[in-house]
């Protein structure tokens, strides 16, 4: 098993959802994929959907420095030491009023959806410095344009992402490592609670998106210089009119629905 010349993509989160899409996606395309997820279950039917031969799959803890760390070295013993992308998707939601999460359920948020992308980033470098052409992609969030009620931890978490991607999109040039990131609306994956699909809208920014729309993103930022990706694009719009008029954003909220309606940001 290992790469044999390959091109290589460590993928967190590859279990289900986002990630699983973005492993079949590479796999198609020649790539060795790295899969690593909690989802252990998960991770065996990936294993068996793409062949031994084409994969490494492992259960990895993204919260844990030295497990990141194990993961990370057979990876690279795999890859012969290369990783053309590290894949930051790992991520949980655990949602309702700030004032009625218990305190565990935020930081267990605020530890998966940022601690464990700083843990990725800072212990994969010695192999993406070996990559020429690599890139650091991370999944942060349409909820990173304007901190969204009823998920504000994981709102915030992706804020941060998306203010770390853009940092070190200027601090990897040194290195020659692209930095890019995603900001998804809704995607149909097992992170969103029940009946969120079905409750969308038919159309616009949040209307319900197949993850395979966020793989197709990750092949397309690895040939583009771009930094942040929308999914679907018109949530850029939303981000526009965050920066510009962030006070009619927030009075649109009304009761507090997810799904608003957002009028285009005008400069002046």
């Amino acid at each position: 098993m290992g790469a044999n010349g390959r091109k290589s993509i460590f993928i967190t989160g590859a279990a289900s959802g986002m990630g699983r899409e973005t492993a079949r996606l590479f796999h198609g395309k020649g790539w060795f994929v790295g899969g690593f997820d909690v989802n252990e279950a998960g991770l065996a039917s990936l294993r068996d959907e793409l062949g031994g031969d084409n994969c490494l799959v492992r259960r990895l803890d993204v919260t844990d420095q030295a497990d990141y760390r194990a993961a990370l070295a057979a990876f690279g013993e795999a890859t012969g030491g290369k990783m053309d992308i590290l894949y930051n998707n790992a991520g949980i939601g655990r949602g309702g009023p700030f004032a009625d999460q218990a305190f565990e359920d935020v930081m267990a948020v605020v530890n998966v959806n940022f601690v464990g992308v700083l843990i990725g980033i800072h212990e994969a470098l010695p192999l993406l410095k070996a990559t020429p052409g690599c890139m650091c992609f991370t999944t942060s969030s349409s909820s990173a344009t304007f901190g969204m009620p009823g998920i504000a931890v994981y709102s915030a978490t992706k804020h941060a992402v998306k203010g770390l991607s853009e940092a070190l999109s200027v601090e990897f040039r040194a290195f020659g490592i692209k930095v890019a990131d995603v900001l998804p609306g809704l995607i149909d994956t097992p992170i969103l609670p029940p009946g969120a699909v079905a409750s969308a809208p038919p159309e616009g920014m949040f209307r319900a998106i197949p993850p395979m729309e966020v793989a197709k993103v990750v092949w397309e930022a690895y040939h583009s210089d771009k930094l942040h990706w929308y999914v679907p694009p018109e949530l850029v719009e939303l981000d526009k009119s965050a920066t510009l008029t962030p006070e009619a954003v927030r009075d649109q909220f009304g009761g507090g629905s997810l799904f608003m309606n957002v009028e285009p940001a005008k400069a002046g």
